[in-house]
């Protein structure tokens, strides 16, 4: 999905550049001012709430945290179930865990064993593709719990970190849509 001009020249002047955060040398992509603009989240939502009737969704995957905030509306308007994925030992009940190559290490996330059924059509929603390492780790999960992966949607896309690339192969021919790429 290619958004508007005018789409993505909204949802760009309310992102915030941050120099140096979390550490020197990075420009941390801000979205606190995206979401207290009812326009812009407004918007924002209803792109990626299209998607869900386009790929014909029957749940939303939201990535831990801010995933989480912009899933959740989607799948409320979409009128399909949202899935929180989390960080390992977050979710209550009985969980599918899945490790992911972070740059110094590791990490992983899980989602309720029980959140998806098979054949379930899931379209995986995040704020920013960075190296795709997450987004990849929770296409995994989706498959293991016998649903179908519909597509991944981000809000911004950082193109110089071959996010794209890395999360290629496990996309399986699903679509991957940044409304921005920067």
């Amino acid at each position: 999905m290619i958004a508007s001009a005018d789409l993505r020249a909204l949802l760009l002047s309310r992102i915030a550049d941050v120099p140096d955060h979390p550490q020197p040398g990075v420009v941390f992509k801000d979205i606190t001012p995206l979401l207290d603009d009812p326009a812009a989240f407004g918007a924002l939502t209803e792109a990626f709430t299209d998607l869900c009737g386009r790929y014909r969704v029957d749940k939303v995957v939201g990535l831990e945290a801010r995933g989480f905030i912009l899933a959740a509306p989607v799948a409320l308007r979409a009128g399909v179930g949202f899935v929180p994925v989390r960080k390992a030992g977050k979710l209550p009940r009985e969980t599918l865990r899945q490790a992911y190559e972070l740059e110094y290490g590791t990490a992983e996330i899980e989602i309720h064993a029980d959140a998806l059924a098979p054949g379930e059509r899931v379209l995986v929603i995040d704020d920013v593709l960075a190296t795709g390492g997450t987004a990849d780790a929770a296409l995994q999960l989706i498959r293991r719990a016998g649903a179908e992966v519909a597509g991944v949607a981000v809000l911004l896309e950082l193109g110089f970190l071959a996010g794209r690339e890395r999360l290629e192969p496990g996309l399986k021919g699903a679509p991957l849509e940044a409304l921005i790429t920067v």
